[in-house]
């Protein structure tokens, strides 16, 4: 079977280097700038737990965001496909992170929970089903090594 190969470059430069580079661990932000060409720039640090500003969008999160994204997307294709009109989607995703003295800092496991409104009358049971589909075929789900679970809410537009 033939594939096909896509490539994503983006560009991380850092920005945080206060006069003297990385002569301390306390010396130099984490600031960073994350940019593709044609698209907005994402202003980027690290955690605040490890020195980074909490008004920047840090790693941990743009993971948690990318799987909860990349979830949606192939959920609201296949909804399509199967008649069911997703009419608001919204989701809480939550990532877990153990960090540890002793070894390199991971995730545990994210959780979706993303609440979703579909057309009235439309099967409610096919469109929670649909969520596990969706799960199987995230290219980013595919890609981690760490359990992520979706808690879907299905609620039934009011017929008009």
């Amino acid at each position: 079977m033939a594939h096909t190969e896509h490539q994503y470059t983006v560009t991380v430069q850092w920005t945080g280097n206060r006069g003297s580079g990385t002569s301390g661990y306390r010396d130099y932000g984490r600031d960073h700038t994350i940019e593709a060409a044609g698209k907005p720039a994402i202003a980027g640090s690290s955690d605040p737990a490890f020195r980074g500003d909490r008004d920047r969008w840090n790693p941990e999160e743009l993971l948690v965001a990318s799987v909860s994204a990349c979830h949606k997307l192939w959920y609201l294709h296949l909804c399509a496909d199967a008649g069911i009109a997703v009419l608001a989607y919204v989701d809480e995703a939550q990532g877990t992170m153990i960090d540890s003295a002793h070894e390199s800092g991971r995730f545990s496991e994210i959780v979706l929970r993303p609440r979703v409104t579909i057309r009235a009358g439309d099967n409610r049971s096919l469109a929670e089903q649909l969520h596990h589909a969706a799960h199987e075929k995230c290219y980013i789900a595919n890609s981690v090594n760490f359990p992520i679970r979706c808690e879907p809410t299905i609620e039934a537009a009011s017929a008009a």
